[in-house]
């Protein structure tokens, strides 16, 4: 029989699609007096060169970028980011639209997890009607891509963002743990 062991913490970070700077910096403000201080930001791409999906509601200019948080948390935390990151997309609307995406998961040293409202297959429920999803795994030296992992995160921008947050996470289970003698 396996022993019990509590889980490492994790990294926290949001994917965040949106179509306007004063909404970006004004929801950026928010994820910090809820989580701390971000600790890295991607570059910016387009994220139609990836998916039209959220044109409708959103407009048809989006961009996307991720941001991570210096303050680890624990993973069984990341239903209740979701709910409140939906929370704040909802109070950023406009005549019912979402003009935000706030998409939160965090990173392991294994793998890259994603939090989800809706179902499928490959997705496990966690708690108050969210779901998790391992959207990317690392072996060796990068993610590896997934059967239904996202395109945007497959792209270069964000393997510089994975990369970067979980070298930094690494550092910081490092010291976390006590020295064995």
């Amino acid at each position: 029989m396996g022993k019990i062991n509590e889980p490492n913490f994790v990294k926290l970070f949001c994917g965040i699609i949106t179509s306007g700077r004063d909404l970006t910096e004004k929801a950026l403000a928010e994820l910090e007096k809820k989580f701390g201080t971000a600790d890295f930001t991607s570059k910016t791409l387009s994220f139609n060169d990836y998916s039209d999906y959220y044109n409708s509601e959103m407009g048809d200019s989006l961009t996307r970028f991720w941001v991570s948080f210096e303050r680890l948390i624990s993973a069984e935390d990341l239903a209740c980011v979701k709910v409140w990151a939906n929370s704040l997309e909802d109070s950023l609307s406009v005549d019912g639209k979402r003009k935000i995406n706030i998409d939160p998961g965090y990173i392991t040293p294994a793998n890259v997890v994603l939090a989800s409202t809706k179902d499928f297959s490959h997705r496990i429920y966690l708690k108050d009607g969210i779901y998790g999803e391992v959207t990317t795994i690392y072996k060796k030296s990068g993610f590896i891509k997934l059967p239904w992992s996202y395109p945007d995160y497959m792209s270069e921008t964000a393997a510089e963002f994975l990369y970067a947050a979980r070298l930094k996470l690494l550092v910081q289970l490092k010291e976390l743990k006590p020295e064995k003698k």
